[in-house]
């Protein structure tokens, strides 16, 4: 089980123009198209969708194809990206892998423990005033 608490991070890469911090190369790289308009977008050529990276725009082709190679072993349902499929497979499942470090409350996806635990600190810091 993890538990999300909120964690201000201090590495990463700077910006050169800004200034401005991110964890990761390809948030910087996305930052410099958005931003500053330094680098190239890769376009994709049936609806001119914009992608900073080449992994993207290639699975985003996959989409136009209909290609949806990964499928569900417990329903069946197809999916584009292995990632999708696991995301998927959390809904035949009772385990709880997220848990609120502020009300201990369990969730099943990052992504919904992060926005509770916003939720979470707002309701804290106003019943504590």
């Amino acid at each position: 089980m993890f538990v999300f608490t909120l964690v201000l991070r201090r590495t990463g890469t700077s910006c050169r123009h800004c200034s401005q911090r991110f964890t990761r190369l390809s948030q910087l790289n996305r930052h410099l198209l958005n931003s500053h308009n330094e680098g190239s977008w890769l376009t994709c050529n049936i609806c001119q969708r914009k992608f900073s990276e080449s992994g993207n725009l290639e699975l985003h082709l996959l989409r136009h194809e209909g290609l949806k190679p990964y499928v569900c072993s417990r329903c069946s349902k197809r999916f584009c990206t292995v990632q999708e499929l696991k995301t998927h497979q959390l809904v035949h499942s009772d385990y709880r892998h997220f848990c609120c470090g502020l009300c201990g409350k369990d969730f099943k996806r990052k992504g919904c423990v992060e926005q509770h635990f916003k939720k979470c600190c707002n309701k804290l810091r106003f019943s504590a005033v």
